[in-house]
């Protein structure tokens, strides 16, 4: 039985700082959806455009991964989140231009750097919250701080609704919802910023470091499947993990992206009803975590990803034949299922890696530069019907069965 404690008490401070972490880049995140419909009324640009957003996110996903990994591996966790922050903020602070300006590429540029801070917090704080405290207890704290990130893309969707459509009465047309909006997100992360860059965080350890000698001392022939030794290019279940990754995020990323438009157009929900909506997709989603926890007791983890990416399969094809409200809490539904998915798939891609853990980290949120490649793909789609366009992420869902059915398994490749 593990007596293990969920940390210590010199620790408390820095966790609730860092779990804080996970529920701002959540807001933040799941914000952007919002912005894509109101960039498509007050810039007069097409949802193929507007999909831009989730490229100018998740390209800094893609470019801040490694670099985020190695500042962290030099500068330590403290450094690696001071700097995110400062991304984060800076970003933030740009929208305050790119609203004068009424300028859609400017407002690419502040989302570009905002998601900088947004990856590099990402890479840094899931290895920096399982180090606070014993390694046995570390996948409980990552769920616990997952649970924040869920609560965190909530709260989102209605700051969004809110502040940015109003009171859903008549369309507004103005930027300066936007601009006020992320000015006080930018003077709330840098705030945080300064109290954090004066706390002492006590002396870490990684506690993936000795998984490679419990690994060995329990498997004595672990040759035989993996070798944790071996470098990651050779690690057949992380190779495609990175892949499962990338599709799990391209189809989170496009479901997420038009979820307002499929309310308006093919419910005409006002849009700020839609955001209320979204919202509730999202509560979904910290709903399943929790249910997805509850059933890995029971049911083995690729197991129950395969068993949700099958639902979801189910749920795309219904939401794309426009059978009213039958379709459209199927699209609210789908994030209950895409609730395990980046998780399961990122604990298991890094099964058997020992010390490697942490750049292994870097190339999994690199990963989910697939976010940035369907939503321009589904733009185009839904430049005809917004229904059909759900049937591309079933093509992502098909790989990631793959992987939970057939490649999640360590193994060394020779």
């Amino acid at each position: 039985m593990n007596t293990a404690k969920f940390t210590e008490k010199k620790y408390y401070v820095v966790l609730i700082f860092v779990i804080s972490l996970f529920f701002f880049w959540a807001v933040a995140l799941t914000m952007g959806d919002v912005l894509n419909k109101h960039f498509q009324n007050v810039l007069n640009i097409s949802k193929s455009r507007s999909g831009l957003v989730q490229l100018s996110i998740f390209g800094a996903y893609a470019l801040m991964g490694i670099p985020a990994g190695l500042f962290m591996k030099k500068f330590g966790y403290k450094m690696g989140v001071i700097l995110g922050l400062s991304l984060f903020a800076l970003g933030s602070f740009l929208f305050i231009p790119a609203a004068n300006m009424v300028s859609f590429n400017f407002f690419r540029l502040a989302l570009f750097v905002l998601a900088m801070g947004m990856a590099t917090l990402e890479t840094v704080a899931h290895p920096f919250v399982a180090a606070l405290g014993n390694e046995k207890t570390s996948d409980q704290r990552v769920n616990f701080a997952q649970s924040f990130n869920g609560l965190g893309a909530i709260i989102g969707p209605l700051l969004g609704g809110f502040f940015i459509f109003g009171n859903g009465e008549v369309e507004n047309i103005s930027l300066d919802p936007v601009k006020d909006l992320y000015t006080w997100i930018g003077v709330v992360i840098l705030t945080i910023t300064i109290i954090f860059s004066f706390i002492k965080v006590p002396s870490l350890k990684d506690p993936h470091a000795e998984d490679i000698q419990v690994s060995e001392s329990e498997n004595g022939s672990i040759g035989d499947v993996s070798d944790p030794h071996a470098p990651l290019y050779k690690q057949r279940h992380f190779i495609f993990a990175v892949i499962a990754q990338f599709f799990n995020i391209a189809a989170q990323g496009g479901t997420w992206a038009y979820f307002i438009n499929y309310g308006v157009e093919k419910m005409h929900l006002p849009e700020i009803q839609a955001s209320y909506y979204f919202s509730l997709s999202m509560a979904m989603m910290m709903i399943g975590r929790f249910v997805g926890t509850f059933l890995m007791k029971f049911i083995a983890p690729n197991k129950l990803l395969a068993i949700f990416t099958a639902c979801n399969i189910v749920l795309c094809l219904i939401i794309s034949q426009s059978w009213g409200w039958t379709s459209f809490i199927s699209l609210i539904l789908l994030n209950l299922f895409l609730s395990v998915m980046y998780p399961t798939i990122f604990s298991l891609g890094l099964k058997r890696l020992g010390s490697k853990v942490p750049q292994a980290s870097s190339f999994l949120v690199m990963a989910m530069f697939g976010g940035a490649v369907f939503p321009p793909l589904m733009g185009k789609i839904a430049e005809t019907d917004i229904a059909h366009a759900y049937l591309l992420p079933i093509i992502c869902y098909v790989f990631i069965l793959l992987f939970a059915l057939k490649f999640y398994k360590p193994k060394t490749l020779k």
